[in-house]
Parts: C-alpha cells; sequence; structure tokens
C-alpha cells in the first residue's frame, strides 16, 4: 500500500514540474504575437523565480504547521489555474503571470515533498525517498516541453493540444494524491521565517549550482529563439527535456563519488557542454545542440546538483540542514533568473552570437574561479592529514 501510495504522489509530484516548462517551445512565438524581443521573453521566464523566493525565504515552515498534502494539493491547484491563463489569453504578460504562480507551486513542493515521501517509506532507507522525489520532479521539468514540442511540430499554435492534455491529467493527479495519507503532526510552534544560512565550506557548492542552473535557463528561455532562426524552434522542447530531465541518468555514478569531486567533474563538463549548445543553436546543427543539452544536464542535475547537496549538507550541522539547504537552493535561483535576463537583454542589442560568446567566457571563467575555491577549500584536510602522518 505504501508503494501504491508513493505512486501517488510521485505522479502529482511530476504533473507539478511539469507545468513549469509546458509553454517552452511557444516562448518564441508568444514574443513574435507580442511584439517583443528575448529580453522580454526573459522577464517573464523570471517570474517565476519572483514566485519561488518569498516562499523560499519566509514560508519554509508551512509544511509543519499546515501538514504536507494540503501545500502539495495547492501547488496542483496553482499549476491548473496557470495553465488555465495560458490557454485563455496567450501572450508573454500572461505567461510572466502563469510562471509567478508555478514559482509559488514550485517551491510548496519543495517544501513538502522529501518530508512526505520519506514518510511514505518510513523505516527504509532514506535515499529511496529522495530518489522517488528526483526521479519524478527531473521527468516533469522536461516532459511538459518535450510534449509540446511534438504537438507543435504537426500542427503549430499558441495553445497547443498539450495544455488541454495537462488540465486532464493534473486533475487526475488532484484526485489521486488527495487519497494519501498524511500522518504528520502539526507543530504550530516552528518558526515561519527561516533564513538562508551558509555554513563554513557551503558556499563553493552555491556558486556551482549557480552557474549549472544559469545554463539551464539560458537553454530553456533563450534557445527557442536562437534555433528559429533555423526553423528549429519546434525542436526547444526537446532540449529542454535534454537538460532538465536526462541527468537524472547519471546520479548512481554521483553517488559513488565524494560531493567535491562530483562537483569539479559537473564543473569542467559544464563549459564543453555549453560550447556545444552553443554553437549548434548558432550553425543550426540540432543534433548538437541535443548532445550538449544531455551532457550538461549531466552537470547541472547529476554531479553539480547531487554532489553540491550532498556537500552542504555534510558541512553544515543537523541543526543547519534546513537554512544551509535553502542557502543553496537560493544561489540556484539567482542563477537561473538574474544571468538569463541579463543574456536575453545582450542578445536584443548585439545578437546572439556576442552574447553566447559573452555568457559563455563568464561561464568558463566562474568555474575556474569555483573549482579552485572548492579545492582550496579541501586542502586544510589533506594538510591535517598528512600532519597525523608523520606525528605517528
Amino acid at each position: 500500500m505504501s508503494r501504491f501510495n508513493a505512486l501517488r504522489l510521485a505522479f502529482a509530484l511530476c504533473m507539478i514540474t511539469t507545468a513549469v516548462n509546458l509553454q517552452a517551445p511557444l516562448y518564441h512565438a508568444l514574443a513574435e504575437e507580442d511584439g517583443a524581443g528575448v529580453g522580454a521573453t526573459t522577464i517573464a521566464f523570471a517570474c517565476y523565480v519572483v514566485g519561488i523566493m518569498p516562499v523560499l525565504l519566509a514560508l519554509s515552515g508551512l509544511p509543519d504547521k499546515l501538514g504536507r498534502r494540503p501545500l502539495i494539493v495547492t501547488a496542483l491547484c496553482l499549476s491548473l489555474l496557470a495553465t488555465a491563463l495560458t490557454i485563455i489569453a496567450p501572450g508573454l504578460v500572461t505567461l510572466g503571470a502563469a510562471r509567478f504562480l508555478m514559482g509559488i507551486g514550485a517551491a510548496l513542493l519543495s517544501a513538502a515533498a522529501p518530508a512526505y515521501m520519506l514518510q511514505l517509506f518510513k523505516g527504509q532507507d532514506k535515499r529511496v525517498a529522495a530518489n522517488w522525489v528526483t526521479a519524478s520532479t527531473s521527468l516533469g521539468f522536461g516532459l511538459g516541453a518535450a510534449v509540446t514540442s511534438l504537438f507543435i511540430m504537426h500542427s503549430p499554435s499558441l495553445t497547443p493540444p498539450s495544455l488541454w492534455l495537462y488540465l486532464a491529467a493534473a486533475t487526475l493527479a488532484l484526485v489521486l494524491v488527495a487519497g494519501v495519507p498524511d500522518t504528520s503532526a502539526r507543530q504550530h510552534h516552528i518558526k515561519m521565517l527561516r533564513l538562508p544560512a551558509y555554513p563554513a565550506g557551503t558556499l563553493p557548492f552555491g556558486l556551482a549550482i549557480l552557474l549549472a542552473w544559469a545554463t539551464v535557463g539560458l537553454v530553456i528561455a533563450i534557445l527557442p529563439s536562437t534555433l528559429a532562426q533555423h526553423g528549429l524552434s519546434s525542436w526547444s522542447g526537446f532540449a529542454t527535456f535534454g537538460i532538465c530531465s536526462c541527468g537524472v541518468l547519471f546520479q548512481p555514478w554521483a553517488r559513488k563519488l565524494s560531493p567535491a569531486i562530483s562537483t569539479q567533474l559537473g564543473l569542467v563538463i559544464l563549459p564543453l557542454a555549453f560550447a556545444l549548445i552553443a554553437w549548434g543553436a548558432l550553425q543550426g546543427s540540432l543534433i548538437t545542440v541535443l548532445t550538449g543539452t544531455v551532457a550538461a544536464s549531466s552537470a547541472c542535475y547529476g554531479f553539480i546538483y547531487l554532489g553540491g547537496m550532498s556537500g552542504v549538507l555534510a558541512k553544515a550541522g543537523e541543526e543547519q540542514h534546513s537554512r544551509a539547504s535553502a542557502g543553496f537552493f537560493l544561489m540556484a535561483y539567482i542563477g537561473f533568473s538574474l544571468p538569463v535576463v541579463f543574456t536575453g537583454a545582450l542578445i536584443d542589442h548585439f545578437g546572439h552570437d556576442t552574447a553566447f560568446k559573452l555568457f559563455g567566457a563568464i561561464l568558463l571563467a566562474g568555474v575556474m574561479a569555483v573549482s579552485w575555491i572548492l579545492r582550496l577549500s579541501h586542502m586544510p584536510n589533506r594538510q591535517t592529514g598528512e600532519a597525523s602522518v608523520r606525528q605517528d
């Protein structure tokens, strides 16, 4: 029975994240319809982070006060409402409002889902619950975009059938998750405000995920307009699927490495993968773009994501786990928004080629700096070990 409940919860989590990038292949068409540029598209895209931040920063105590199931149900309702808005009035303004609602939903999911799934797998290895959450949410982030691409390749539209299909699937998820038991005790004395923290040694991992998710944001928000120059914008959903959903395949390898080595490996892969994506998009080489997105996903949602989160939890004391995790995701969402908006503005003024070159140069410099900081942060451990050997 617990596995059936876990399946119902996993389906709900997948549907919440499916909504997030459901409209991604439509970004270029929506901008053209409104007579807007890439910069306006990236601002609408970044509204997702505006929705996430208040919950992440000020309302992280909600699951303890209200329970976990109410938050998942609320997140599903927000996803349904957001998708309905994009059907009723397709456009960049509506897209921004919809992504704001999706951001709130995603933040509620992040706050409630791990503990909820852990409750359903009570008595088992904690990694089992974490794997279910990771797999279901990662699949969803790319699934919506890929399905939309399939439909608009057959019949271009600002309101493709994938949006209506999503409404039906998410409604089913809402019915199913409403019956999943939530036995968590309500703790009304818990403080709602839990500010992010960066215990010693955790900041490099935060900087690494900032660089990784900046690359993810660029692929989702900007790549459709680049591919449109070669008549390939309808394929952008598969690029989103590649960078969001394929990283979970690399997580078993990441688990076998130490957090620092896993993160450093991801940092080595990241600029190389971006180079493939940028060159392929500018040249109209779809196979190169898709190869680059899968490679980038191995870093962004595999080695850097898992290594970084493991490193943060290992460095933080048990009493600081929640605040340190919030600090890690704060850096992630800063990367997911600000660099993307900046790059979009550059494209409007200087074109895709110049903007991608500048983004790539900054990414490479950032990777080199963070890798150096990570190595420095682990040097004292090696020196201490060497000293103890000499003393023995």
